[in-house]
């Protein structure tokens, strides 16, 4: 069966390689898979490892990967680690599918930097694709961490780096592992800055995000500079709607689709509620409720849906005793960064936040993720509440709803309900973002007298200037004193020709 095939979901269509040392029969590798719930798609498919010893035996993991691993508290893989790996170590394209925070980052690292072996000077030869500058660091982060040993060169592409190394190419060569959001990435191709001839791994951090519409075309415009004849792709997402997998088979040779636990959905360690609030005003009383019955368990992370709101959102409740800030792309560098490092380090209690802002960062212990304004999509729903409950600790997950908010509730109920909502007649249900109200606590009254003063105020402008309209059109403007004495100088020349 074709990989983008949504019939493929029901059976799985493999074969494996040989059995290795770990797993005695193919019984015990199809048992050991149902067990992690891995699920795989496609042809000649590696064997999963069980534990970090049996993956380092079987491949011969440079022992400097094994002691990092230990290090950094990695004690025993995850599913998607223990099939992902395997995949990318046999040189194959693929396609992952698992929740947030089941360890995806660590599933294409760890197979990269084996592969690479050391570094090299002749330019990138790893480039590693997100939708956000936050989610690229923190990739960044996790390379350096599991790189110690070895001097690999990693460069995060920002507007600095890049003229660093527009004024001196050579200087391009020195790096191994390129990590970069679609569109800095793709003006630095145009402006023939970056050169992409050696990448033999391409990586699609938040693939979903990647291939939809607002970041398709500068993807493929990455995927079209990036010429080496092995180059070998890989693509990682919480979600990977039907859409988006049809589309990325078309640029992939051969790959394995791999899905842990149910396709587009939440880890199971997330207690997940839906709360009707009747209006747009009930979301504020509610999240006041919540904070003066101490429900309000910090670190919370607050999701609405556009950069307008969050600020709103923001200056209604800095004033409610609670530590809070917002984070959207309109905020600098630097605000960003002090707002993301404030939050990890516990000095920020309550986090407001757009979806693709904190989509993909790992903020480690979050425990309740706020659904201020309701997703328009399951998948905008899984990548939200996937921001608690990670790495196999508990969250919880609470969703407002109004009146306005029910032609989308059905979906992310079945999806609550463990169900797949993916569709055809909910994939072909238009999405566009509901129209609210300002956020705001002003009473009615309030906002009709405001309302009322501003157009007592505009009306008060208009007839001013109706007035003044009228009496330049009865009295001529009055000449500048520089005019005058023009045209009395012209005049006296004039009296002196008839003279």
């Amino acid at each position: 069966k074709s990989l983008s095939d949504p019939s493929s979901d029901t059976e799985e269509t493999h074969t494996d390689l040989a059995i290795s040392n770990s797993f005695q029969t193919q019984e015990e590798v199809h048992a050991f898979r149902k067990q992690q719930r891995i699920r795989v798609y496609g042809t000649d498919v590696p064997n999963p490892f069980r534990t970090f010893d049996d993956l380092a035996s079987r491949y011969e993991i440079r022992a400097y990967l094994r002691q990092n691993l230990t290090n950094a508290g990695y004690d025993m893989p995850t599913p998607i680690q223990m099939q992902a790996v395997p995949i990318i170590l046999h040189g194959r394209d693929i396609m992952a599918c698992a929740p947030t925070g089941s360890g995806k980052t660590l599933a294409f690292i760890l197979p990269i930097l084996h592969d690479l072996k050391g570094p090299e000077k002749t330019g990138y030869r790893a480039l590693i694709i997100s939708p956000t500058r936050e989610l690229a660091q923190q990739i960044f982060r996790e390379i350096k961490k599991l790189s110690v040993g070895r001097k690999f060169k990693i460069c995060v592409l920002t507007k600095a780096t890049a003229a660093t190394q527009a004024q001196d190419p050579k200087l391009r060569q020195k790096f191994d592992i390129l990590i970069s959001t679609p569109l800095r990435l793709v003006h630095a191709i145009q402006q023939e800055q970056m050169e992409l001839n050696h990448v033999r791994h391409l990586i699609l951090d938040e693939a979903d995000k990647l291939l939809d519409l607002g970041f398709l075309t500068q993807t493929d415009e990455i995927f079209a500079a990036c010429t080496h004849p092995h180059l070998q792709k890989s693509l990682f997402s919480a979600t990977i709607p039907a859409g988006i997998e049809s589309l990325a088979s078309t640029v992939m040779r051969s790959p394995l689709r791999v899905v842990i636990g149910s396709k587009n959905a939440a880890t199971e360690t997330i207690t997940q509620r839906l709360v009707y609030v009747g209006a747009e005003e009930g979301k504020l009383i509610a999240v006041r409720q919540m904070i003066q019955a101490g429900k309000l368990r910090p670190p919370v992370l607050v999701f609405v849906q556009s950069i307008e709101r969050a600020k709103e959102l923001f200056h209604e409740l800095v004033y409610d005793g609670i530590n809070v800030d917002v984070i959207h792309s309109e905020r600098t560098k630097a605000q960003r960064d002090a707002v993301v490092e404030g939050f990890r380090a516990g000095k920020i209690w309550v986090l407001i936040a757009t979806e693709l802002m904190a989509r993909g960062l790992d903020f480690k212990g979050v425990n309740l993720v706020v659904n201020y304004d309701f997703p328009q999509t399951v998948q905008s729903y899984i990548h939200r509440i996937g921001r608690t409950g990670r790495a196999g600790r508990a969250g919880e997950a609470v969703t407002y709803f109004t009146r306005d908010d029910v032609q989308y509730l059905k979906r992310v109920r079945v999806r609550c309900a463990g169900l797949d909502a993916d569709s055809q007649e909910t994939r072909n249900l238009k999405q566009r973002p509901v129209e609210r109200k300002t956020i705001n606590t002003m009473s009615s009254y309030d906002k009709k007298r405001i309302a009322h003063k501003r157009e007592i105020v505009a009306n008060q402008k208009k007839r001013k200037a109706e007035a003044e309209g009228a009496e330049d059109e009865e009295t001529p403007r009055k000449k500048s004193k520089w005019v005058v004495e023009g045209e009395r100088k012209e005049m006296e020349k004039e009296g002196g020709r008839v003279g």
